[in-house]
């Protein structure tokens, strides 16, 4: 009986061969990095975007209406916006908008950020939340970004 024979080849573990630790690997930096990709409906999204969200905020680069331009605002920091008058809470907040982020504020985001001044209650359905957020995903000036852009100037159905 030889040793030789029977050594496992890690490369032939059950667990690289199905790519089960590749995926393990993937989910951990994406959940250590905050870098989860948004994972919503963003046709859907501009919809929920447009019924409640288009009334106060532009998808449009540099365009602020009551609130700021949500113009890439997936991977910015919170109020760095330069032409917008942020809340002391929101400047405050040292909040990076990464998809996880947005998730959190937009269910109740006065309670994510006390003080902030957007009336707006929030998203309480996670679905409705990751549409939104795929939504916003796209508003990255690429030109394949915002093939389904909402017009931000139709009034919305509800507030």
């Amino acid at each position: 009986m030889s040793l030789i024979n029977t050594r496992v080849d890690p490369f032939k573990a059950t667990a690289f061969r199905r790519g089960t630790l590749p995926a393990i690997f993937f989910v951990l930096v994406s959940l250590l990095t905050g870098s989860a990709r948004a994972v919503g409906d963003p046709a859907r999204g501009g919809d929920l975007f447009r019924q409640n969200c288009a009334a106060c905020h532009s998808q449009e680069r540099g365009q602020n209406l009551v609130g700021p331009s949500l113009f890439s605002v997936v991977g910015r920091a919170a109020a760095s916006t330069a032409d917008f008058s942020y809340s002391a809470a929101m400047k405050r907040s040292e909040i990076v908008w990464t998809v996880d982020q947005l998730m959190a504020y937009l269910k109740a985001p006065r309670k994510y950020v006390p003080g902030v001044k957007m009336m707006f209650p929030g998203l309480p359905d996670e679905k409705d939340r990751e549409n939104v957020v795929a939504f916003l995903a796209t508003l990255n000036g690429a030109a394949s970004a915002s093939p389904r852009a909402v017009d931000s100037k139709v009034p919305p159905t509800s507030h």
